[in-house]
């Protein structure tokens, strides 16, 4: 569908970043950044989230300066607090307790790095996600498959976690990870990748 114009680069371990940019037919290297992934004091969810894909992707490109690099970081938010990965089951069952009924925020940073040019473009996508109103029993029995302790928000929307979702505002693709229409749009303005003829 696409093809690759320039040699880019994945600031990422996100095994869903990768199938994204994998079924676009682009020829990328998949190299993860290492940082240090905390908020600072008062730091908006936005702000921390386009930080983040800054410092991935710089890291990166710091590396492979003649490379375009992809940085992302993706936050869940509710009233203006961010809302990490759980650290046990317990606390997972906390997040979901806390998200259920209610209608939160799912915010993507993005950011291309080159070094060699100079250039340092990001944007931020904001999707709205409602989730449904399920008992303690179900959100405990969707904890036990494993799925929701390595997720921000503790609930993956790609895989069985979506039966929690009622109703998405805005991109489906930056729920999961990345906002992909704005990100093919970016690739494609830059010059870094250009559709099949």
């Amino acid at each position: 569908m696409f093809t690759t114009c320039k040699p880019l680069i994945l600031a990422s371990a996100s095994p869903r970043r990768y199938q994204f940019l994998h079924d676009l037919g682009l020829n990328f290297t998949c190299l993860p950044a290492d940082i240090e992934e905390t908020p600072l004091p008062d730091e908006q969810p936005a702000v921390f989230a386009r930080r983040m894909a800054v410092e991935k992707a710089e890291i990166i490109a710091n590396q492979h300066p003649a490379s375009w690099v992809i940085g992302a970081d993706t936050v869940v938010t509710l009233d203006g607090q961010i809302i990490g990965k759980p650290t046990d089951a317990a606390h997972a069952l906390d997040i979901l307790r806390t998200l259920r009924g209610k209608t939160h925020q799912v915010i993507t940073g993005l950011a291309v790095v080159c070094q060699q040019e100079h250039c340092v473009e990001t944007l931020t996508e904001t999707s709205e996600v409602t989730f449904a109103d399920f008992s303690d029993a179900v959100l405990a029995a969707y904890i036990r498959t494993g799925e929701p302790l390595d997720k921000a928000g503790a609930y993956g929307i790609q895989a069985v976690g979506a039966f929690l979702v009622s109703s998405i505002q805005g991109s489906c693709s930056n729920v999961i990870g990345l906002p992909l229409s704005s990100c093919v749009a970016l690739l494609l303005r830059r010059g870094l990748i250009a559709s099949l003829s």
